[in-house]
């Protein structure tokens, strides 16, 4: 392991992502750099902060800062509009706050315990008071919204003054983990340069507020950017919006970063002209930022395994490890209209393949090394012939892994192919099926129609590999019999579709519908004024593809669904393409999630409910929710401007409620239940005091 007080370059992946494993991005940064001579220290400071804040005692506190939030809102004879907000979010986590600090630690350790991760009512109870906590975490510092895919609050990334704004203590559940365990770390590593990894959205307000604390904390210090989440911003801006996006950072690699990383540490160790440096984002005198071009893709063949030496591979929320690994980069067919994923200006990044036997040794090393058989083949998607080539080296080498991979759906996979991916170790593959219906296949370019997709999911099921789903609705121009066509491909199919995920069509900056909007039937698309990072992108419909009762019965549908699996939210067992996912499919096999459809079987550990009275009715407080989406259509469909000073404009418009006091039973994941007073004569149940 790399001494702390020896260190060239430091590594962190922050915050929201998925704690049950490591992700890839560190580790091959880390494995390419220490294979130069680069001493690294590698830090998960997603899973760092995440076991941080996850404990008694930070809970508790947090349900403190939530009944003093009430207290606070219940003095006022009104509440405006956002405190109605506020209010409404405090007393919805009020049951949560009180029963997870007594459950919490119960639930980490369920999840890092063998024999009660496997069972059903123990699992179940852990991952709730989980989700409880989060809901806890959000309601405590709102307006934010944090689970382990996203963080959001609603002007958190219009700007650099609003990501410090929003990256202030009281408001920033990471703060403490940042301040006091991150900043004294990396002073006493000694690193000259520390790099911050942003792979999904839900990581780039985090990073950013990580970034601005770290740099007023660690001055000398050169604060180096980079990843997906960084790189499919930056691209698209030039100039002085450039030099906004790069705030906090000295520079930020854009694409592929393993070489470009290694040239900035030789640069900066010998006092040379950063400047020359491709894909390496600088602030410019003249220009405000710029950069120089580069290929922006790696060799594969050419880089090491990933290093996951540093890590705390013991911490994750998982009894076993699982290891992702990149067996290629990027996606052979790199077609799907609807997609902009990974280190590429539009689409997908070009497909590289590393040599399969190099793929077996890497494995094998990594199962020795790490004492694991589990692995995730995190790629774009890779070709089912090399997926193919891999297993039968596996079967060959006579090794004994369990592993997943994301796979498209092609005709190539024949009953015998199947098998032979089965006999190698695979245990799940989740199919890109994206649309039940060939039209919609044919506008999204997919490759294969749905009778191809149906064929590939009998077979891997009838071998016993889990054939995992992924779909979406909405996309241009889909109509409601349309959508309704994906539903009905996944219940005529769910004695053998494992698990799936529906997801609803949004759309990106870099795919080919946002390049060529009318010939998907979009009208108009736009980005926000105000919105100074330009994330945002917005569009508008040459004609109406579903109304809203469609819209309504499509949800209704999917929830009559959702009753023939046992569906977790992500990155729990029962979500698509998770390493809890995986481990329970090479227990149990791929109906894990199916036939019998667990309902809930157990409660949030430390499960309280009280009766409480409020200032305030809360059928009155909630009828703020709909005002506030109105609010924000306006905003974003009318004058397609956000700003803090133009929402303050329209809320300040709506109604206040004024003090009437009701009385409420708390409990935790349910909305707070009206009660009754008690009868004139009795002794009035104070806040908790009916706890059970």
């Amino acid at each position: 392991m790399t001494h702390p007080s020896s260190v060239d370059v430091a590594l962190v992946y922050p915050p929201a992502c998925d704690p049950t494993a490591p992700y890839l991005a560190v580790p091959m940064l880390t494995g390419f750099l220490r294979a130069k001579g680069v001493r690294v220290l590698p830090i998960d400071a997603n899973l760092e902060a995440f076991d941080q804040i996850l404990e008694p005692e930070p809970m508790a506190r947090l349900e403190q800062r939530i009944e003093a939030g009430i207290k606070t809102l219940e003095a006022r004879p009104a509440l405006d509009h956002e405190a109605q907000l506020r209010y409404l979010a405090l007393l919805r986590a009020r049951g949560d706050a009180a029963s997870v600090p007594s459950g919490i630690a119960d639930a980490k350790a369920i999840l890092r315990d063998e024999a009660r991760f496997y069972d059903p009512a123990s699992y179940d109870a852990a991952t709730r008071t989980i989700d409880a906590a989060l809901r806890v975490i959000s309601a405590a510092h709102h307006p934010l919204h944090l689970d382990f895919t996203a963080y959001r609050t609603p002007f958190g990334l219009l700007s650099q003054d609003e990501i410090r704004r929003m990256g202030a203590p009281e408001v920033d559940p990471f703060d403490d983990y940042v301040q006091n365990t991150l900043v004294p770390r990396l002073r006493e590593s000694g690193a000259r340069i520390v790099g911050i990894s942003v792979c999904f959205p839900g990581q780039l307000q985090p990073a950013y507020a990580f970034a601005w604390k770290l740099k007023a904390a660690l001055p000398g210090v050169h604060i180096v950017g980079g990843g997906p989440g960084l790189t499919q911003m930056l691209i698209r801006l030039r100039g002085t919006a450039l030099a906004e996006a790069l705030g906090p950072f000295d520079s930020v690699v854009v694409f592929e970063g393993e070489n470009t990383l290694l040239r900035l540490w030789e640069s900066i160790r010998d006092g040379a002209d950063l400047r020359t440096i491709p894909n390496l984002v600088l602030r410019d005198p003249l220009l405000g930022a710029r950069f120089l071009s580069g290929h922006g893709m790696e060799d594969l063949r050419a880089l090491p395994a990933p290093d996951f030496e540093g890590l705390p591979l013991n911490q994750y929320l998982a009894p076993a490890l699982t290891i992702p690994y990149d067996p290629t980069r990027g996606c052979y067919w790199g077609k799907c209209t609807f997609c902009h994923y990974g280190l590429a200006e539009v689409g997908t990044a070009a497909y590289r393949e590393r040599d399969v036997p190099a793929m077996v040794e890497h494995l094998r090393a990594l199962s020795v090394t790490y004492n694991t058989k589990h692995f995730y083949f995190s790629q774009d998607s890779v070709a089912p012939k090399t997926i193919l080539k891999l297993a039968e080296a596996l079967i060959a080498a006579g090794l004994d892994l369990r592993w997943g991979t994301d796979l498209k759906p092609e005709k190539y996979l024949t009953p015998a192919r199947a098998q032979t991916l089965r006999d190698a170790g695979a245990v799940a593959c989740a199919l890109g099926v994206e649309s039940g219906n060939d039209r919609v296949l044919g506008l999204i370019d997919k490759g294969a129609p749905v009778s191809v997709v149906s064929d590939v999911v009998d077979r891997l099921s009838a071998v016993g590999v889990a054939a995992e789903a992924m779909c979406f609705t909405d996309f241009p121009t889909e109509s409601f019999d349309e959508a309704m066509d994906t539903l009905d491909f996944l219940e005529e199919r769910a004695d053998r579709v494992a698990v799936y995920i529906v997801g609803e069509f949004g759309l990106t900056h870099g795919s080919l519908v946002a390049q060529d909007p009318p010939r998907f039937g979009v009208k108009d698309v736009w980005q926000l004024d105000g919105d100074r990072l330009g994330l945002s992108l917005f569009f508008a419909p040459t004609t109406p593809w579903k109304s809203g009762e469609e819209k309504d019965a499509v949800d209704a549908r999917l929830e009559e669904l959702s009753d023939r699996w046992t569906l977790r939210p992500y990155p729990w067992a029962g979500a698509v393409s998770t390493a809890h996912t995986l481990l329970h499919y090479a227990r149990f096999g791929a109906g894990a999630f199916r036939d019998e459809a667990r309902k809930a079987t157990s409660r949030v550990l430390g499960a309280r409910s009280f009766d409480a009275d409020t200032a305030f009715d809360l059928a009155r407080v909630a009828s703020a929710e709909g005002r506030e989406a109105a609010v924000w259509q306006t905003l974003v469909y009318e004058r397609r401007h956000v700003s803090r000073e133009a929402y303050a404009e329209l809320s300040s418009k709506l109604p206040a409620t004024k003090a009437a006091s009701a009385r409420y039973r708390f409990a935790p994941e349910v909305a707070p239940v009206p009660r009754r007073r008690p009868a004139r004569g009795r002794r009035p149940s104070h806040a908790h005091s009916s706890a059970r």
